[in-house]
């Protein structure tokens, strides 16, 4: 599939980006982890089935969106979901998300069960308590930002931190990770979600509980993807939410991190595509 256009919406005031692929068959929407965009679903999208209809988004403060002050949180991330998805005139989709994509997309499966048909769930984030140092750190003040400072090893410590085999990612990737790093404003974004979602102790409790709430709860099929060898979503969260969520299924890959879209798109595109259409 060639890559779309980017579009452009307002929501609540704040220009959101988004890709739509457009079609009448399923759609999924498609959403990015904290500090990242809708790039990391290019390479994945382009070994994907074209029936489907796939729409992927800058969350606010990130990509080529607008910063929103009032939008920091994910429960907020998680309603102006459904409002892009209501501006497209989207009624039922399947919701996929990577890292905090995935917190995202089971908040709003959540909040509106009645128009998710699947959650498709790659390393998501707050199904744990676990967090790497370097992130519980960033929650202290002033030493958060001195380690998210904008420069070449913030890039480099992005890079190594989600990729199992950092050497191998094309330049494309690089300059996408170059962009979101150095993007005025977007170091203040980041220390701001992170510190929703993270304390020194480790992720944050209520989020964690909630999210794992809505998984056991829930009967809406759901497909973890996890890369073996993460070093920011321990394999493990995903494997505890699984056994604790009634229709589910995981798929472990080797050789892969924290953005499986990315170091595995083929298998990524084969597997959610399959999901798709699984009866």
């Amino acid at each position: 599939m060639k890559i779309v256009s980017d579009q452009y919406l307002t929501l609540k005031g704040c220009k959101i980006r988004y890709r739509d692929t457009g079609g009448t068959g399923p759609v999924v929407l498609l959403t990015h982890g904290i500090g990242s965009s809708l790039e990391t679903w290019e390479a994945m999208l382009a070994e994907v089935d074209e029936r489907i209809r796939w729409i992927s988004w800058d969350v606010p403060g990130h990509g080529l969106s607008d910063f929103d002050a009032n939008s920091s949180d994910l429960p907020t991330f998680a309603e102006l979901g459904w409002q892009l998805l209501d501006a497209l005139s989207v009624e039922r989709v399947v919701l996929a998300g990577n890292s905090m994509g995935g917190a995202i997309s089971v908040l709003m499966a959540g909040s509106q069960p009645e128009r998710t048909d699947k959650l498709g769930l790659l390393n998501a984030a707050s199904m744990g308590k676990h967090s790497p140092m370097p992130f519980r750190l960033m929650t202290i003040p002033i030493l958060g930002e001195i380690l998210s400072k904008p420069g070449k090893m913030a890039i480099k410590r992005k890079i190594d931190a989600i990729f199992y085999n950092s050497d191998a990612i094309s330049k494309r990737t690089r300059e996408m990770i170059t962009r979101n790093v150095m993007r005025p404003g977007a170091s203040k974004v980041f220390l701001t979600i992170l510190r929703s979602m993270t304390s020194l102790d480790g992720q944050n409790s209520a989020l964690v509980a909630q999210v794992l709430g809505i998984l056991s709860s829930t009967q809406i099929p759901i497909l973890f993807i996890h890369g073996r060898y993460d070093e920011v979503v321990p394999l493990a969260h995903s494997e505890h939410a699984q056994q604790h969520s009634a229709n589910s299924s995981l798929l472990i890959l080797e050789d892969c991190g924290h953005t499986p879209q990315l170091e595995q798109p083929q298998t990524v595109a084969k597997a959610l595509v399959e999901f798709v259409f699984l009866d």
